[in-house]
C-alpha cells in the first residue's frame, strides 16, 4: 500500500493571531477570579464520580496490549476530512472524532467519561474553572499538550479553532462558539471565556468538547470547503493512507503527549486503525465473513440469527457480542419533510403513522426481535411514556393549550398497534377518518384533496434492502387506503445531498439519544434550523413550544428539573408526529474474530472501540 505524504498549508493566521486579537474584543490583562477553585473535572449536574487522583477510567484494562491493528468496514462513502464544515459534514471520514471509535486525531480541552451521564475531565486543559452561574469558564492548558507536528498546543490555538468554527463551521457549532461575548488571555496558559449569561448552562460543557486545530497548519478561509488534506491534530493518530471514497488508514503516533497520563491509561491500544468503506451492508458482511474485516455490528435481527452461519463462525474464530442497553434507545423513524405541502397538516401525519404495521414487518422481516418504538428517550427517565405530566410541566404547557395529546400528557399514549395483518380493518377505518377531519376523501379506491382533486401521494427515499422491504409493506397497506407511496433507492451520495438540502418527502432517519440531551436540539428541532441547509431539523419543525422547551433544557440547574423538561419536549416531539416511529434492538449486537479482546465492563454509554485490544499471537498484520 503506498505511504501517503502528509502536506501542510502554513498559514500567517496561527503567527499573528495574538496580534489580531485586540479588533476582535479580547482582552490579555484580566484579573482571575480568586474565589472560583481551579478543578480537575466539571458535570452538567451534580459533580464528576471520579476524584483528581484517578489512575485510569473504571471501564478500561489498564494492561491492554498494545500491538495489533484493527479494521473496520462502514456503509458508504467519503469524500472530506472536515465534519465541521457545512460542504461534506454528512461524508466526512470516520474515525477521526466520534464516540465509538474514539478521538484519534481531534481532541478537545476536556475529555469525556462515557461512565457518566454529563461529566468532563482534565485533558489538553490541565485545569478548569467554572462559576455557579456559568456566566464564564476559564482554562489552563497542559504544558505538555502537543499537535503531532511537535508545535505545542497554545492559547492562541483554543481561539483560533472556536473563531473559526464559529465564522466558517456548520450548526450547531456555528451557533454554541458565537455565544462566546469575550476571549481574555489570563496567562500564557491560560484563557476565560466569558458568555452573555450564563442561561445556557450546558455552554461552557460544549465549548470544553470543542475540536482544537492548529492554528498555524489550518487555513480559515479555506475551512468551509471539502478537503482532503489531513488535520494536524493532538490526537493519539495520524493518517497514514487515505484512498478518497474507500480507505483511511489511522497511525499511532509513538510520540503521543498523553499516552501516559490517567484519562489516556488503557485506550488507544492498535498500532493501526483501518477504515474500509462499503457500498452495501451484503459486501460488508461478506467481507467480514471473509476476515477482512474485524467486528461488525447488526442491526438486522434475521441477520443477527445467522451471524455465526459460516465456517469461522461455527469453529469459534467468531463470537457474538450483546451490550444491554443503559442509556435510551436510539429513535428510527420515517422523516416526513413538513416543508412539503402533504405533510403541512398534522392528522395527515397521525394516520399515515396509524397505518404502520409494527407486528407485520416485526414477525415478516425481523424475526420478532425488534421492539416499538414511541418514545424520543425510549426505557429512560426521561421519556413521556408512563409518566403523567409533573407540576412544571403542566404550568409550560397551559401557556400551549391543545398542543400535547391528552393521552400523551398523562403517560398513557402509545403507538397504535395493528393486529399484524397488514389490513387491520379498524385502524384503516380510524385513519380514513383522521384524514378525512384534514380533508380527503376516498374515491374510486384514491384518496383525494377536496380542495386540490389531488391523491394524496408522496415519495420515500430508501438506502438497502432493508429499508426498501419496510418501505414496501408500508406502500401496500397505504394503497387500501387509496395513498400513493413511490420508494426510491439511491446511493450514499445522493441521499445525504438530498437529506441536507431537504430534497425529499419522507425519509428513514436516526435520532441519536443520550441521558444528557442539551444544545445539540437546536439543530435537531429549533425554528431557527429549519430554513438551515445542513442542520439536522429535516422535518422542519417550527414549533414555539420546542425553542422555549430547548432554552429551558439548557438552562436547568438540577436534574429533577432537568427531567421534566426533557419529559415535555417529549411530548410535544410525539404529538408533533414528525415522523412514523418504527422499531429499536433490545440490546447492542456486535460479532468480532477473537483476535479482538475488550473489557469486561461496557460503559454506561456502551461500546467503546478505543479501548479495545488484540491479541498479539492471533490478530493479522496491517
Amino acid at each position: 500500500m503506498k505511504q501517503m505524504k502528509i502536506l501542510t498549508r502554513h498559514s500567517v493566521v496561527g503567527a499573528s493571531l495574538l496580534l489580531l486579537l485586540g479588533p476582535l474584543g479580547i482582552a490579555t490583562n484580566a484579573a482571575p477570579d480568586e474565589d472560583v477553585p481551579w478543578r480537575h473535572a466539571i458535570a452538567m449536574h451534580g459533580e464528576p464520580a471520579l476524584p483528581a487522583n484517578i489512575k485510569h477510567f473504571p471501564y478500561v484494562n489498564p494492561k491492554a496490549n498494545k500491538d495489533g491493528n484493527i479494521t473496520f468496514g462502514v456503509q458508504g462513502t467519503f469524500n472530506s476530512l472536515n465534519s465541521y464544515a457545512l460542504k461534506g459534514a454528512w461524508t466526512s471520514a470516520r474515525g477521526m472524532r466520534e464516540r465509538e471509535m474514539g478521538s484519534n486525531v481531534l481532541e478537545s480541552l476536556l475529555a469525556r467519561s462515557y461512565n457518566e451521564p454529563f461529566s468532563l475531565y482534565a485533558h489538553l486543559a490541565e485545569a478548569v474553572r467554572l462559576p455557579e452561574d456559568r456566566s464564564w469558564i476559564e482554562f489552563r492548558l497542559n504544558p505538555k499538550a502537543r499537535f503531532s507536528n511537535g508545535d505545542p498546543v497554545t492559547v492562541a490555538d483554543i481561539i483560533f479553532s472556536l473563531q473559526t468554527i464559529r465564522d466558517h463551521g456548520r450548526p450547531p457549532y456555528r451557533g454554541w462558539y458565537a455565544k462566546i461575548k469575550e476571549f481574555k488571555v489570563t496567562g500564557e496558559r491560560s484563557l476565560k471565556l466569558v458568555f452573555e449569561n450564563g442561561d445556557d448552562r450546558e455552554l461552557p460543557l460544549l465549548i470544553s468538547l470543542a475540536p482544537i486545530f492548529n492554528s498555524r497548519t489550518t487555513n480559515p478561509q479555506g475551512f468551509e470547503a471539502t478537503t482532503l488534506t489531513p488535520p494536524i491534530g493532538s490526537g493519539p493518530y495520524t493518517f497514514k493512507v487515505i484512498e478518497p471514497g474507500r480507505r483511511t488508514v489511522y497511525e499511532r503516533d509513538p510520540n503521543y503527549w498523553a499516552k501516559d497520563l490517567p484519562q489516556k491509561t488503557g485506550f488507544d491500544n492498535f498500532k493501526h486503525i483501518t477504515v474500509d468503506y462499503y457500498r452495501d451492508y451484503n459486501a460488508l458482511q461478506e467481507a467480514f465473513r471473509k476476515g477482512d474485516v474485524d467486528v461488525l455490528v447488526y442491526s438486522n435481527p434475521s441477520l443477527w440469527q445467522k451471524a455465526l452461519d459460516f465456517p469461522a463462525g461455527k469453529s469459534g474464530e467468531v463470537v457474538k457480542d450483546v451490550f444491554a442497553r443503559q442509556t435510551p434507545a436510539n429513535f428510527l423513524g420515517i422523516a416526513f419533510n413538513t416543508r412539503k405541502d402533504v405533510f403541512k397538516d398534522k392528522r395527515v401525519r397521525q394516520a399515515l403513522a396509524m397505518l404502520f404495521d409494527f407486528k407485520a414487518i416485526n414477525r415478516t422481516l425481523f424475526s420478532d426481535l425488534y421492539q416499538r418504538t414511541g418514545s424520543y428517550w425510549q426505557n429512560s427517565e426521561l421519556s413521556a411514556l408512563g409518566h403523567p405530566a409533573g407540576e412544571w410541566e403542566k404550568t409550560f404547557f397551559a401557556k400551549y393549550p391543545d398542543l400535547v395529546e391528552p393521552e400523551v400528557m398523562q403517560g398513557t399514549w402509545r403507538p397504535t398497534e395493528a393486529n399484524g395483518s397488514g389490513r387491520d380493518r379498524k385502524i384503516l377505518r380510524a385513519a380514513l377518518q383522521k384524514l378525512q377531519m384534514a380533508g380527503y376523501q376516498l374515491e374510486n379506491g384514491s384518496l383525494k384533496s377536496n380542495e386540490t382533486g389531488e391523491q394524496l401521494s408522496f415519495e420515500l427515499l430508501v438506502r438497502d434492502n432493508d429499508e426498501e422491504k419496510v418501505g414496501l409493506s408500508l406502500k401496500r397497506t397505504l394503497k387500501l387506503v387509496g395513498i400513493v407511496l413511490r420508494l426510491r433507492r439511491v446511493d450514499a451520495a445522493q441521499f445525504e445531498e438530498r437529506r441536507v438540502n431537504f430534497q425529499f418527502d419522507a425519509v428513514f432517519n436516526t435520532w441519536f439519544a443520550s441521558l444528557s440531551p442539551g444544545g445539540e436540539q437546536y439543530a435537531r428541532w429549533s425554528s431557527n434550523a429549519a430554513d438551515t441547509p445542513g442542520s439536522r431539523n429535516i422535518v422542519g419543525a417550527k414549533e414555539p413550544a420546542i425553542d422555549a422547551l430547548i432554552d429551558a433544557m439548557v438552562g436547568a440547574r438540577d436534574r429533577e428539573e432537568f427531567v421534566q423538561i426533557v419529559r415535555a419536549f417529549d411530548r410535544v416531539l410525539i404529538s408533533g408526529a414528525y415522523a412514523i416511529p418504527l422499531y429499536h434492538a433490545p440490546a447492542q449486537w456486535y460479532a468480532r474474530w477473537t483476535h479482538l479482546q475488550r473489557p469486561e465492563t461496557t460503559p454506561l454509554y456502551g461500546v467503546e472501540f478505543d479501548i479495545w485490544w488484540a491479541n498479539n499471537n492471533l490478530t493479522n498484520n496491517q
